[in-house]
């Protein structure tokens, strides 16, 4: 079992349950003995999470999308602590459709941000969020560009006390990087 994972099945344990520290191979994420997760840059706290599932909330609400009715919302933070957000923009054509993340990624890029830390994602049918919302193929790709796998966190919500946290090396296991060019 990950860390992320250990988090996520632990959240709402007592204070005498948590392990005081743990640390995941890479030595990137760490538990504290509140169980809050940061990264060991210290942006992404408990609360920090919680403010950036509201803002993907707010994005949610600003989506266009008159054809599936599917509406997602994003918040990307940089290592920078700024926080860009991204609604999913469905076109008739389809293949022209952005997604939240991506939409949230491109922002912060156009912006001249390249450093990354973690992204919330809320979306749901007719804004109703009754289950998590993982980003497509596309969107775990596009974000691999410009993140380390095994330390930038993804955060899928309902609530912004119901979420599940996972790196992004979980959800695109032997991604191709920029790396891979050399």
């Amino acid at each position: 079992m990950s860390d992320i994972d250990a988090i996520n099945n632990n959240k709402n344990m007592d204070e005498e349950q948590k392990k005081p520290e743990q640390a995941d191979a890479a030595g990137s994420l760490v538990m504290q003995d509140k169980g809050e997760l940061i990264l060991r840059t210290e942006i992404v706290t408990r609360s920090v999470i919680r403010n950036m599932i509201r803002e993907a909330f707010k994005a949610m609400e600003k989506a266009y999308a008159p054809y599936s009715h599917f509406y997602v919302g994003a918040a990307l933070i940089t290592l920078d602590e700024k926080i860009y957000t991204g609604c999913n923009i469905e076109n008739a054509s389809y293949g022209l459709t952005l997604c939240a993340e991506q939409t949230a990624l491109m922002k912060a890029v156009s912006e001249g941000e390249r450093e990354f830390a973690a992204i919330a994602i809320v979306g749901g049918k007719e804004k109703i969020v009754t289950d998590f919302c993982p980003p497509c193929g596309k969107c775990r790709q596009a974000l691999r560009e410009f993140v380390a796998p095994q330390s930038f966190i993804v955060i899928l919500a309902r609530t912004e006390e119901d979420y599940s946290l996972y790196s992004l090396d979980a959800l695109l296991p032997l991604g191709f990087g920029p790396e891979n060019l050399n």
